[in-house]
């Protein structure tokens, strides 16, 4: 036959931490940490868009400047190259002429291509900010959802079942 076992469980009284903090002290003081967050995260993300938009300013600026000046430069060169193309190589001005042009042209278009690229909205928007708050919410997702360990857990009688 089998014998019944009884476990023998021994209770100890889980003494509660008497520092002066009520629970709505305690509650006070999270709410203004959780405000101090915020405002803090808010500031990142506009310190980072700040940062983001003088970049994007500076940049265009700067392709201006380099336009005034090239210009210019480009049309005295690829006057140049069609008249080297038609004296050095024999070919009509007309040829000469498509072909610099053509080639230009192609130039044109990849330096528009990554200008462009540049500015889409996605290089402007503060990934290190929307970062810090996934990880944030993920960290405190995290806090609400941790059950206590087995030793931490209290019967409902106030009394802790020793290990």
């Amino acid at each position: 036959m089998a014998e019944a076992r009884f476990e023998e469980r021994v209770y100890t009284r889980v003494e509660q931490p008497m520092n002066g903090r009520s629970i709505p002290t305690i509650l006070a003081d999270l709410l203004g940490q959780f405000t101090t967050l915020l405002r803090q995260e808010s500031q990142l993300a506009r310190t980072e868009l700040s940062e983001n938009l003088s970049r994007a300013v500076m940049g265009i600026a700067m392709a201006a400047g380099a336009a005034v000046l090239l210009v210019p430069a480009l049309v005295i060169l690829l006057a140049s190259g069609v008249y080297g193309l038609s004296e050095g190589l024999g070919w009509p001005m007309w040829m000469s002429a498509l072909v610099v042009g053509g080639v230009t042209l192609l130039v044109g278009v990849i330096l528009v291509l990554i200008g462009v690229s540049r500015l889409k909205a996605r290089a402007l928007m503060p990934n290190k900010t929307i970062k810090q708050l996934q990880e944030d919410a993920a960290m405190a997702k995290r806090q609400m959802n941790a059950e206590p360990s087995v030793e931490t857990k209290v019967e409902s009688h106030g009394y802790q079942r020793a290990a």
